[in-house]
């Protein structure tokens, strides 16, 4: 075996993982040192549980492909919440375009802080930027981990240490990398059934994995998934549309708002991976995807008689009318009618002017009972790698590649109406789209040098270049025009989510090189020591040069002590520096629209807003990795600092002053606008934590038996931070995620059928509502079970059961005091539940495998 694969430190982890990730079919001695490789930098003990590589420097969890397969959820985000404690993902019910690509923390920050490769190769991100993140995720434009199907996997490795010297910017908590399949022959085929125990929440999913030889000499690895999700509803009727039934409105919706999860349909994704070797130690590799999915999902409703710009303008106190001749250039001749009951289709005066009065014209009467818009959109991801590696001697190796990845979100809102359109407005609308477009191309090169130590010093290095672009397209023209009512008061634009004007559209990009310098040294047979330095030169903001040292010494055979200081960085993304909308939410319990306006715009620099700049961070971890009779424990603490977060600011009240500066830079209807907000770098953050991990192996029942425990603590301090932030995210921020997180495993297996459960802790948390600061408290810790069972009917085919949530604990329920109703706003659960708030799933499915 070559002694570069013997020196097991993190960058050359990484480059060898690059380098020897397609592995070829044929059983010859190649191919026999590459498996041997791969185990020994990434595959540690059984595959029940998470799992950390021992001799690297810093902590690496292992899930292989058997280990997500055991799991009735078919999001990769799920999958990987139960297995990884420091991951934490939230299920926002209503959360504008944060519903369609869900963001995730590691280590408790924001989705972008965390990098995603494929491969080894880096991902690009989703063209959704998460404004409505659920605090954290503010902001948030990370990938979109979701369209990676379980079947495309041989494992995924995540590295819990901030890694930006070797990979450069976005792994600040971190590095995720799924590594896919690459047999050459053999496959699966799965078909998995589920429903939550509510009886809602439906999930049929079809998926599959075939290997084919590509000559003698290569591979060529398919898989695919679709399915299609129901949607959840954990929602009781709100108050106000029942005083509506009650007062006799029969227009009024059984169940006027929804808060659950969105309804998926038409979810498909295809993944290859092809390799072949082309002789004198060099091959060729390329791999990629093509998915799609149509997601829909609940907004807030709209009351009948208070919804500003469409119903009133006055808060309810009167209904707003549209007179018919007045746009023609008539004078006005409709009569103001106060609200005076309960129901104002009922009073006089409404049914003399407006029902009876065919120049007068209310939005009562085009939607008698209110409206609830539904948000969605369709989501289209692409991307494709293709590249060479080889050996140039016996101690020098290369990998070059190219890459492009692009993900499109279009837009579309149901359900809705432009009010400055009158009677003639369209219901659903074409908001537009956000196109997310970018290229890599790398160079790598580790040389081996014999300088007299235990080992020969490896001399890691390379240059990348990433072009990354984000473009918006206008949407159909009813959805932003401004309609012959706008005069009279009513709103311009599909309300919910106006259209983006083609004054908005556009594309906005930038370039970036790097240049990185990885020594890895093995000064004794129990010391190493590595060295990382990257410079990386960005085209918008300047460079940044950023340093990684880890060391490992092993005490013993048995035990070993590890850690790692580095500098690191997150450049904002070309899309949080230019990107701006209207869109509409709650400020506390009262719907209000908001427009996220771009750093430069006058009024956000107004307001605070400066041009963007990159976080920085320091990072400091300290573990031990030990084995006991058998059992493999690992030990790390970290702290990270950071520095000039990047995130979207508090919501700030306009003034009429700001509303003639934000008509003049062409911001659609502005005289419904309420709040601004805008991306900033306002705050700094302390995170630290613990990980623990223990497994162990042995024969129990007859079978074998494996036994895994993972913990997290981890806590967020905001260290600095002004108005611009506000009290309200800094707490959010700091206690949104549990502190502490835990999952014991038992994987059990005999000859025909095998066991696995998993026991999930989650400590106490804030719950929040309606992303409202006086609908919020501390939540209980709480205990969830995950079991399945198989059972192989034959040696090719088993039949799994299984239930997530087996005991189906609810999420904490709504408490706001004596004097609000729990149900203000149609809830059942605070949504910042870190297990959900759609209780037990069940679920059946079957493999064939050949």
């Amino acid at each position: 075996m070559s002694s570069t694969f013997k020196i097991a430190t993190l960058a050359l982890a990484v480059n060898i993982a690059l380098g020897t990730a397609p592995s070829f079919a044929a059983e010859n001695d190649a191919e026999k040192v590459k498996k041997e490789n791969i185990e020994r930098i990434a595959v540690v003990g059984s595959r029940g549980a998470p799992r950390s590589v021992d001799n690297s420097p810093v902590p690496i969890d292992l899930i292989g492909a058997e280990e997500l397969e055991r799991s009735g959820n078919t999001d990769m985000l799920e999958l990987l919440k139960g297995t990884v404690p420091s991951f934490n993902v939230q299920s926002n019910p209503i959360s504008d375009a944060a519903s369609l690509v869900k963001p995730a923390n590691l280590r408790g920050l924001s989705s972008d802080s965390t990098l995603i490769l494929v491969n080894g190769k880096r991902r690009h991100r989703a063209s959704v930027i998460a404004l409505l993140g659920g605090g954290i995720n503010d902001g948030a434009q990370g990938p979109d981990i979701s369209v990676i199907p379980s079947s495309a996997l041989k494992q995924v490795e995540v590295l819990r240490d901030g890694a930006a010297a070797q990979y450069g910017s976005d792994a600040i908590a971190g590095v995720m990398n799924f590594v896919l399949k690459n047999d050459a022959d053999g496959g699966s085929l799965n078909v998995r059934h589920g429903s939550y125990y509510e009886g809602d929440g439906d999930t049929t999913e079809v998926s599959g994995n075939i290997g084919m030889a590509l000559t003698e000499d290569g591979f060529a690895n398919l898989s695919f998934q679709y399915k299609n999700a129901d949607a959840t509803s954990r929602s009781e009727q709100r108050p106000d549309a029942q005083g509506f039934i009650d007062a006799g409105n029969t227009d009024v919706e059984a169940l006027t708002q929804v808060w659950g999860s969105p309804e998926v349909s038409d979810d498909i994704t295809i993944f290859g991976n092809f390799g072949l070797d082309i002789g004198n130690d060099r091959e060729v590799y390329m791999f990629g995807n093509f998915s799609e999915r149509d997601v829909r999902g609940g907004f807030y409703y709209r009351n009948p008689h208070n919804r500003g710009g469409v119903y009133s303008n006055d808060d309810g106190a009167s209904l707003l009318i549209g007179d018919l001749a007045q746009t023609q250039g008539a004078d006005r001749t409709c009569q103001p009618v106060a609200v005076t009951s309960g129901n104002v289709l009922t009073q006089d005066d409404y049914i003399e002017n407006v029902a009876n009065n065919d120049n007068c014209f209310s939005f009562n009467e085009l939607a008698p009972g209110g409206f609830t818009p539904n948000f969605g959109g369709n989501i289209v991801d692409t991307s494709i790698t293709m590249g060479t590696r080889g050996q140039f001697d016996d101690t020098l190796s290369y990998d070059v590649s190219g890459s492009v990845g692009r993900n499109e979100s279009s837009y579309v809102i149901y359900n809705t109406l432009n009010a400055s359109l009158g009677p003639e407005t369209p219901r659903d609308f074409n908001p537009g789209s956000h196109v997310q477009l970018e290229k890599f191309f790398n160079i790598d090169l580790v040389k081996e040098l014999e300088v007299g130590m235990e080992m020969p010093l490896i001399i890691a290095g390379g240059y990348e270049y990433h072009q990354e672009t984000f473009e918006v397209s206008a949407g159909d023209e009813a959805s932003f025009t401004a309609g012959p009512y706008t005069d009279q008061g009513f709103s311009i634009g599909s309300n919910g989510f106006p259209g983006f004007k083609p004054s908005s559209a556009g594309s906005f990009s930038r370039q970036n090189y790097a240049l990185y310098l990885d020594v890895e040294a093995q000064y004794t047979e129990n010391f190493l020591m590595g060295y990382a330095l990257r410079f990386e030169d960005y085209s918008t903001f300047g460079n940044t040069t950023n340093y990684k040292v880890t060391a490992q010494y092993n005490v013993t055979d048995d035990f070993s002590l590890r850690g790692s200081v580095s500098s690191g960085f997150r450049a904002p993304t070309v899309g949080q520096a230019n990107y701006s909308n209207v869109q509409t939410s709650l400020d506390d319990g009262i719907l209000v629209d908001s427009a996220l306006l771009a750093a430069s715009n006058p009024v956000a620099k107004q307001l605070g807003a400066t041009e963007l700049s990159p976080e920085e961070s320091e990072s400091v971890s300290l573990g031990a990795v030990w084995e006991i009779e058998g059992i493999h424990f690992t030990l790390d603490y970290y702290n990270i600092e950071v520095t000039d977060r990047v995130s979207q600011s508090a919501k700030v009240n306009l003034t009429p002053a700001d509303k003639v500066k934000l008509k003049a830079d062409g911001v659609p209807n502005v005289d419904s606008i309420q709040q601004v907000s805008f991306f900033t770098n306002d705050f700094d953050t302390t995170t630290q934590g613990v990980d623990f991990v223990a497994n162990y192996s042995t024969s129990l029942l007859n079978g074998d038996t494996t036994f895994g425990l993972a913990y997290n603590w981890n806590e967020t301090t905001v260290d600095r931070f002004s108005a611009v932030t506000g009290d309200f995210k800094v707490s959010r921020l700091e206690n949104d995620l549990p502190n502490h997180r835990a999952t014991f495993t038992w994987s059990q297996s005999w000859d025909e059928v095998s066991m696995f459960t998993r026991v999930n802790y989650y400590g106490e948390y804030q719950g929040v509502h309606a992303d409202s600061s006086g609908l919020s408290k501390d939540a209980d810790a709480a205990v969830t079970v995950d079991l399945e069972v198989s059972y192989h009917i034959m040696d090719d085919f088993k039949v799994s059961v299984g239930a997530q949530n087996l005991l189906d604990q609810d999420a904490e329920a709504l408490d706001f005091g004596p004097d609000t109703p729990n149900n203000l706003l149609g809830g059942k659960y605070y949504e910042t539940s870190p297990f959900g708030f759609n209780g037990g799933f069940y679920y059946v499915k079957a493999t064939y495998s050949f």
